[in-house]
């Protein structure tokens, strides 16, 4: 049985892994995937020019939990950081996993 959850994907600045990562679980985020990343943005240029590659971390979660992850990161890491959030609807087999207790 398929259900319609969100994935909500963050890509942003090495130093910031450790803290998106809590970020996901203090919104009940069961678990994540990380990968290395590198791209140009608006500005032609990329802080993976000085700091290293960019992290890209997705999780799958409710759509209260992905609201409340976007609006967290927005409130937080917006002003000074390089981080791009977007979510996008996926459907999973075993969705209660992604729910959490």
């Amino acid at each position: 049985m398929k259900t319609k959850l969100k994935k909500v994907t963050i890509i942003a600045e090495k130093l910031l892994r450790d803290p998106l990562v809590d970020l996901l679980r203090k919104h009940g985020a069961t678990g994540w995937s990380i990968s290395a990343v590198e791209g140009e943005g608006s500005r032609q240029n990329s802080t993976s020019d000085f700091e290293g590659r960019n992290v890209q971390i997705e999780a799958i979660v409710s759509d209260t939990n992905c609201d409340s992850i976007m609006e967290d990161i927005a409130k937080n890491y917006f002003e000074d950081w390089a981080i791009i959030t977007y979510s996008s609807d996926v459907e999973v087999l075993r969705g209660n996993k992604y729910l959490g207790p």
